[in-house]
């Protein structure tokens, strides 16, 4: 089995920060709050964090948020701790622990298989980076999964981080068996034009289920009009900044393109807010919790650049195999059994959350 060589590197990243003094008690962090009328998921995680990144709310609440721009009063949702466990819950660390133990008691077969290849690469904290334990949530939710629900294969984990090749050279040419992780379409979606890699990715690819589903985000300044749009449509005609190399699938589905958009593409967060800033871009578009990151990072407030309320993005990730691996189905209904199996467990959550307390934990280490 493969052994991470970490790096000893501190990342940029959202932290779930403790309560902020002015916020209402109703809204307090490790507690379960119900939804009023008005509430949205950010002031809900300003409320309760001190920050407007709600993914880890919506982490935790994933089996009952169907769309977070739209929240029914009187859901009531679970509002995690600071070490990312659950109200009245087990902590992520003694959850995973058990499981651990409880697979670790399992029989395995002592027919020789040879170990799963994957891939993964670093530059895209905290899901796939080897500065984090186990290569960061995607990779530990990969791993794992091959040693839940009956499975004991190995494997292997490399770093690559031309992120391109891993679609175009080295799943098909057979040098790894699975990448992780990569946005997946709704491939029974005919009601727009497909791009290449819309193409691609559902006719070359087998994707296991949905491991984790990640909201979008459109950042404005707050005086421009694209800052109060109530419809996709009303985006049509901005000039928007997203990252090279960043799929541009889940913008498609919601009928934006380069045909109705002018696009920037610089190569990092950073860059696309400098350009809000500047006046070189309307609107940048990418993940909140990255946005929250780099928005801390940068010294920036509300004042200076604000997440549209209206509209927002879902995108699910999952892991690939090429269909022209013989074994490429076999290997992602492994993949997909361990995953089902640790939603059921609370493992899945589990993992996620304390590599977000890893993650914190180094982030306010670089900032004392």
């Amino acid at each position: 089995m493969y052994k991470f060589n970490l790096k000893k590197v501190v990342i940029s990243a959202t932290a779930v920060t403790a309560l902020s003094a002015g916020a209402a008690a109703a809204q307090e962090a490790c507690s379960n709050y119900t939804v009023a009328d008005g509430d949205t998921m950010a002031t809900i995680a300003i409320a309760a964090y001190g920050t407007s990144n709600y993914q880890p709310i919506f982490n935790a609440n994933r089996n009952i948020i169907t769309n977070p721009n739209a929240l029914a009063p009187g859901l009531v949702l679970s509002l995690p701790c600071e070490d990312g466990s659950l109200p009245n819950g087990q902590s992520a660390q003694e959850l995973i622990a058990a499981e651990e133990k409880r697979a670790a008691s399992v029989k395995r077969s002592n027919v020789y298989a040879p170990p799963i290849k994957l891939v993964a690469g670093n530059g895209w904290e905290p899901f796939t980076t080897e500065s984090l334990s186990g290569g960061g949530i995607m990779t530990r939710l990969a791993t794992t999964s091959l040693q839940r629900a009956g499975n004991s294969r190995d494997f292997s984990v490399s770093f690559v981080d031309d992120w391109t090749s891993h679609l175009e050279t080295l799943l098909p040419l057979g040098a790894f068996d699975i990448s992780i992780a990569w946005t997946v379409p709704d491939c029974t979606n005919h009601t727009y034009e497909w791009s290449a890699a819309t193409e691609s990715r559902c006719n070359e690819f087998v994707a296991s289920v949905p491991v984790y589903d990640i909201v979008g985000g459109f950042f404005t300044l707050p005086e421009s009009e694209y800052s109060q749009a109530t419809a996709f449509e009303d985006l049509k005609g901005a000039t928007l900044c997203r990252m090279d190399g960043w799929s541009m699938v889940v913008l498609e589905e919601v009928g934006l393109n380069s045909d109705n958009l002018t696009l920037v593409h610089p190569s990092s967060a950073r860059e696309c807010l400098d350009a809000v800033l500047t006046g070189s871009a309307d609107v940048a578009a990418f993940e909140v919790d990255l946005f929250a990151a780099t928005m801390k990072d940068m010294g920036l407030t509300s004042e200076d650049i604000v997440e549209n309320p209206y509209v927002s993005t879902l995108s699910s990730m999952s892991f690939l195999a090429h269909r022209t691996n013989p074994f490429a189905r076999e290997y992602i209904a492994m993949v997909n059994k361990g995953l089902n199996e640790m939603r059921e467990s609370g493992e899945w959550y589990a993992i996620i959350s304390d590599t977000l307390r890893e993650q914190n934990e180094k982030l306010n280490a670089a900032s004392n």
